[in-house]
Formats: structure tokens, sequence, C-alpha cells
């Protein structure tokens, strides 16, 4: 750690804050504060203004907007020693439990394996407080979490000293253990009812200075691994509820198509194992003994469908539109003073489906209801589902369960409103599941967008950068975790003006390049849309990292250094020169393969990418059964610097999860429109970085501790390595990529399935597929 990070962290630790012992039977404690240091900029040749995002960012909402309920999320200390906590927000795969049980760990002096974090339900008085999103998890949490267990290892070392008759200052903590003088010792679970206090009180804390930190900071497995690998880890379909039968829903050939009539009914309900059939207004729910029962009868429904709502659209329509919307560039090249460079990118559709299937359980009567999801804004899910039933909110009950990956899908309640509705309309519990091809086709997308771009320079400077992002609606229904912002969205006068907050809270330009603006405009266009990982980032960011290599090499310089020379930050030249160092920037390539390099800052965090490629001809034509191949990256090198990483393991384990991410939305992955439709209709269609196409050779880069507080991780290396990548293509085949990823106008390479029956006959053939 340098001396900078330790004194911020040491400062943290030496600040008093108050927390709470709460009435409880055993000892029971909450709290609440806060705080996060702005970054200070660097001096250049033509400074850039502040952006709204360097002033406060998206990040600093979320943790400011939580502060003052955070009192009301407590720890349990148990009379076996061990503690447990209620996480208001949902672990999808990203491993906040495991951080969040370092947190609780450190404070107490408690084994990490003594420490039980579970999933909060929804609980409307958090308010802003059970929303997971914008990676602010490990920011909003830091704080209150280390509070609430410095508190409870406090009480505990009061309630020994009594029993113990010696002073506070002689006893130790370890392992769970308090220790006197003498070799006296007093296991925590001894003391947790005599610690409890029977009324709430407010009591001042100091936190552990970072010195003396043994969790924090440490690489560790994640908690749950051992039952993830083996079977044991329980997601929503895992459960077993009374009466809750599996269901599917038969749904319309194109996007938001509604069901006029269904032609026999009665032969589909007398299907084996078939319990009953209904219509919702999303398509015509099955509900059967067995899921593949669920399929064969989904597969025998013959519906009459009206119209969806992009009838006729595809990618070229929806593309004109976008150029149509464009905002104007505002600041012309001056003849004889500077010269400009302009292009324009364009991203398609692409699927934010989870490895998990979109799923739900409910279990909904007459004056109540029950739901079981994994969900990232359960308050917004509790309060649209008890709406849509004609129910109090106080009369629906929403339990979080564990998710297997989100991406930014599980923020949207879909599978638990529609399961909540088909429930309500049978009269019976459901364990409703989405198909595979229900989620590519009729699931959410990361939008369709452009971006206009145009930079002018002179006398070795830039003068002016433009970017002009046009999108797709993004919808941000979730809010910010209550009903609320949730409703602000959907109102026609307020919701693309949401968008433009959301916009300007998270894009960051991390170069002085003079006068700067980054502006967004969008078009409502009847997309299911969502805020796919990293929401606008991984494009903005790619398209303005590939102009400063335009900018590069105009002004006559290496990419690498020409970075250097413009960034505001020196965290951000750390990072930058440390993959330059470790990835061999600027060694000699062979024809047809090259370096890229990119940098990107976000949620008080930076990632630095070097990417190599290969795109000859013998690797971009290699063969794989029914799979795309194309270029390869072969190496990555990342370096990383969230200011504190909780858990270094699982910041190393994010990088890569977003470098592939990265990977496949510059070469690979996107959704094609035609006719109203996507085309794609499964993971063997949706081209994802695969086996042979990940880099060979990967190193992850952790810097040491910066800041002495945890900084966003989870969507930082998505936009960094699309944008290394996107550089290193350019590079390889000399001419700048504008529209990605890269094989969309390409053939297919793959037939699509049809969309009546809107799902395909369960395999048979499964062993011949295998690798």
């Amino acid at each position: 750690m340098d001396d900078q990070a330790g004194r911020q962290g040491d400062q943290l630790g030496r600040r008093r804050f108050l927390g709470y012992v709460l009435a409880a039977s055993t000892l029971t404690v909450a709290a609440q504060l806060g705080e996060v240091a702005a970054p200070q900029p660097a001096a250049a040749a033509i400074p850039s203004l502040p952006e709204p995002a360097d002033i406060l960012d998206l990040n600093d909402l979320l943790t400011d907007a939580a502060l003052p309920t955070s009192n009301l999320i407590s720890i349990q200390l148990n009379a076996d020693g061990t503690a447990s906590f209620a996480l208001p927000r949902a672990e999808v795969g990203q491993g906040i439990t495991t951080s969040t049980a370092m947190l609780i760990a450190e404070e107490l002096d408690l084994p990490l394996d003594k420490v039980h974090v579970t999933l909060a339900d929804a609980r409307p008085e958090l308010v802003f407080n059970q929303l997971t999103g914008g990676s602010n998890t490990t920011i909003s949490t830091y704080t209150p979490v280390r509070v609430a267990a410095a508190v409870a290892r406090q009480r505990l070392l009061a309630a020994a000293a009594a029993q113990l008759g010696v002073p506070v200052a002689v006893l130790t903590t370890s392992a769970g253990v308090v220790s006197a003088p003498g070799g006296v010792s007093i296991g925590y679970g001894q003391l947790a009812a005599a610690a409890a206090s029977t009324t709430t009180v407010a009591v001042p804390v100091a936190l552990k200075p970072s010195g003396s930190f043994r969790v924090i900071g440490t690489p560790q497995n994640r908690i749950d691994a051992l039952d993830a690998v083996t079977g044991r880890k329980q997601f929503a379909m895992d459960l077993s509820v009374p009466g809750a039968l599996p269901t599917m829903l038969c749904r319309p050939p194109t996007i938001n198509g509604t069901v006029r009539s269904v032609q026999n009914l009665a032969a589909v309900q007398a299907m084996p194992g078939i319990t009953d059939v209904v219509t919702v207004a999303t398509g015509v729910a099955v509900r059967g003994q067995t899921f593949g029962q669920c399929i064969d009868a989904v597969r025998a429904l013959q519906v009459s469908w009206g119209p969806g709502t992009v009838e006729g659209a595809s990618d070229a329509s929806v593309l004109q539109e976008l150029q149509a919307a464009e905002l104007p560039l505002v600041v012309p090249p001056l003849p004889l003073l500077t010269e400009a460079i302009d292009a324009r990118f364009t991203f398609h559709f692409a699927s934010n489906s989870a490895l998990e299937p979109n799923c739900a359980i409910a279990d909904v009567r007459a004056d109540r209801a029950e739901i079981w999801g994994a969900l990232k804004a359960p308050i917004v899910a509790q309060g649209a589902i008890a709406a849509a039933l004609g129910l109090l909110p106080s009369a629906v009950t929403v339990h979080v369960t564990q998710g297997g990956g989100s991406f930014g899908r599980k923020l949207f309640h879909d599978a638990a409103l529609e399961a909540a509705l088909v429930s309500q309309a049978i009269g019976k519990p459901v364990k409703l599941m989405w198909h595979r091809t229900d989620e590519f086709r009729q699931g959410r997308t990361h939008p369709m967008a452009t971006s206009r771009v145009r930079a002018t320079y002179s006398l070795g400077n830039v003068v002016s950068f433009e970017q002009r992002h046009t999108s797709v609606w993004t919808d941000f229904g979730h809010g910010v975790g209550e009903v609320i912002t949730s409703l602000v969205d959907k109102l026609p006068v307020t919701n693309t003006a949401f968008s433009e907050v959301m916009f300007q809270l998270t894009q960051q330009t991390p170069y002085e390049f003079g006068l700067t603006t980054q502006l967004l405009s969008e078009v409502d266009h009847g997309f299911n849309t969502g805020s796919m990982r990293g929401i606008y980032s991984p494009n903005v960011r790619c398209a303005q990292e590939l102009m400063v290599d335009q900018l590069a090499a105009a002004m006559g310089q290496d990419p690498y250094q020409f970075r250097r020379q413009f960034l505001k930050d020196d965290r951000a030249k750390a990072v930058l020169d440390q993959v330059a160092q470790a990835g061999n920037w600027g060694r000699a390539m062979a024809p047809g393969t090259a370096q890229g390099i990119a940098l990107h800052p976000e949620y008080h965090g930076f990632v630095a990418v070097l990417a190599e490629i290969d795109c000859t001809p013998a690797t971009v034509n290699r063969q794989v059964a029914d799979a795309y191949t194309g270029p390869r990256v072969t190496k990555v090198v990342c370096a990383v610097d969230v200011g504190l990483a909780v858990n270094p393991r699982g910041l190393e384990a994010q990088m890569m999860g977003g470098i592939m991410d990265g990977i496949a939305t510059t070469l690979s992955a996107s959704l094609h429109l035609q006719n109203g439709q996507f085309l794609e209709g499964s993971w063997d269609n949706f081209f994802y970085t695969r086996q042979w196409n990940t880099p060979p050779e990967l190193d992850i880069i952790v810097m040491p501790p910066t800041t002495g507080v945890p900084g966003g991780a989870g969507e930082l290396a998505v936009a960094g390595t699309m944008a290394a990548v996107a550089c290193a293509y350019g590079r390889a085949t000399g001419a700048m990529p504008t529209s990605f990823p890269i094989n969309h106008t390409a053939p297919l390479g793959f037939t699509p399935l049809p969309t009546t029956p809107p799902i395909p006959q369960s395999p048979t053939d499964g062993l011949t597929r295998a690798y």
C-alpha cells in the first residue's frame, strides 16, 4: 500500500461513526454513514471543463441515496457464535455475499466461515437502499456494514469485561473469542445475550485502520463456491414451493405481439400432464407436471396473433431512424487553424440474457401473494406486482433468491410479474420459466445505437471533442430502486430526460481534449430494452478510443504515448503504464496481427486494457461446427484500480468476465432484426465468446490500494476491453472498424429457428453436440 492510500485508509479508521444497538434478545447492531473522496483533475495544455460525472456520478448518487436508511440494515450475533446478515442486494454471481462477509469478519474478528450472508426480502422502508446496479453494492455498504460489525465487537468486549471483572482495554478479540490476560477467554456465542439491549441505543465507534486489516484486501475464495460447483446452491427453480408446478408461455412470433384467439384450447388442455392453459397479456401460459410436458404443449398450441410493437422493423430501418435523430455537431473545423476527424459508429442490438433462464415462482391467493425470484430491484417489483394483482404492496411478499447471472437483466421483474398474473388467472402456484428462445426473441436487449464523433486538433493539441450518442430508448423502469423513480421513467414527458440523466452521470472523458461534450438522443421504438452491463459505456468508450487512435495517427504520435500525454488523472496514467509495460507495448508483430490499447474510467475506478489480435486468414477462416470463429484475441493484459479491492481474487474474476463480454461485443455477438423479430433463437445462434475465441494469454493486474475506499468494479473491463480489441482490429487490418460487432453484416452462420411454434423441440442429440 502506498503512503497516500495508507493515510486515507487510516483517516477512515480514525473517524468516529454512529452505530446502533437494536432491541433484541441477542446482540443485533446497525449503522449508517459513509464518505467518498472526489478525484482531482490534472492540468493539461487545453484543459476540459469538468463533466457532470466528474462531479457527481451515478455511483455517488446511489451511495448518497442509500445512506438515510443504512441504519435499518442489521447484523445479528447468534448464540452459536456465528453472525448473520441479510444483504439488501442481489447476489447474481458477482461475489458480493463474499465481499460483504469479509467486511463483517474483519471488524468482528470472526472467521469468514462463521459469517452467514443471506439475501433480504423486498423491504420498501429501505427506499433507495435495495437496488443492485451501477457497481454500487460494495461502495455503498462498505462503511455501514463495517460500522455495524465494529459496534458488535465493542459490545462484546464490554460484556466480556463485565463478566470477567477486568477493564475493556486489556481484552483482545480473535477468531470469535474474547481473551483476557492469564489465558481466560469467552466465545462470542456466550456473550451474545449479555451484549444485547432491551432498547435501541446509539453508540459511537471507530473502525480499524487499514494497517490492521487481516481480511479486507486479501484474496479469498467465494463462500458459495463449493455449493455452486456441487449443485447445492439454490436458485429460484431449485426451490420446492408446495403446489408450484412447471409453467411456460407460448409467445408471439414478433416482438410484443398479442393473442387474438386459441384454436385448439381443449386439445392442449387434454395433453399428458397439463393441468391448466390460460391466456395472459404476454401469451398463452401452460402449466404441467414437467417442463418437458410444457414444451410439448407450447409447441402444440395453435394461436392467432395480433401485431407487435415493431412490426416490419429491421436493422436498416432502425438505423435510418437513429441517424435522423442524431443531435448536430456544433464545432466546425476552422480552415488554416484546425483540422478535423469525423466518424460515425453503429452498434447493433445485443442480448443481455444470463446463463440462468428468466424465471420466478408465484403463489397468488385472493388476499395475498408470495413471489420468489432473483430480483435486483425487489421494491419496484413488489409495487408493480401488487398493482397488477389489485393488492396492497404489504400483501405481496417478495423473496430475493440467488441468481445465475444478470448483466442488467434482473433489474427487471418481467418473469416475476408474469408468474404472478398466471398464478392469479388459474388460482394455483406456478414455477414459471422462460425458454432460451423466449429470452433471445422476446427478452430485453441492449439497444441499437450510433455514435457520431468529431475531433478538431491543432499544433499538437486536441481543441475540441464532440460525441453525439443516439440510441433506441433504454428502459430505466427500475428507477433507482423504488416506486417513484420507476414511475418517472415511464411517463412520456420524462422518460427521455431520465435517460439523459443516466447518460450524464455515467459517461466520462478521461482526456484533456479542450471543449468536450457528450450528448444523448433516444428514439422510443417499442423494443424491450434494458441497461445491459455498462449501460452506454462500452459503445461510447469504444467510439471514443477509436477516435483517439485516429488523432494519434494524424498527429504522428504513438497511441500509448498520445493517451498518456492527455490523461487527466494520475491513477489513469498508472494503469495505462502498467499494461503497456506488462504487455510489451510496441513490440514487433506479424502482418495481420496487432496490439490495441485503451482506458476506461467509471465509478471512481480505472481500467486499462492491452489486447493483441490475430486477423490473418488462417485464423479468421478456422472451421468449428455450428460456430463463428473469425479474428481471435490472442492476448489481454488488464490493469485495474478500484481504490481498495476488498477481495482481489473476486475482482480478478469480475475482470475476466468483463473481458469476455468486451471481446464478444466487439467481434461476434449481436441480434439481427428482420420483419419485427430477432433471428437469433438460442445461445447456439448468439456468438458470445467461446473457448476457441478466448485469449490463450490473460493477465489481470490488481493495482495496490490508492484511495483507501472501494470504487466500482463490476462493469469496468467491458468497455475497456471492447475499445482495446476494436483498436487492435483497426491496426491489424489497416481500417478503423465502424460497425459492431464486426461480423454483424456477414452471412448469418446459422439457420434461424422457426417462430411458429415459438420454441424448438427439446434436443435428443446432446452427446453428438459435445466438443
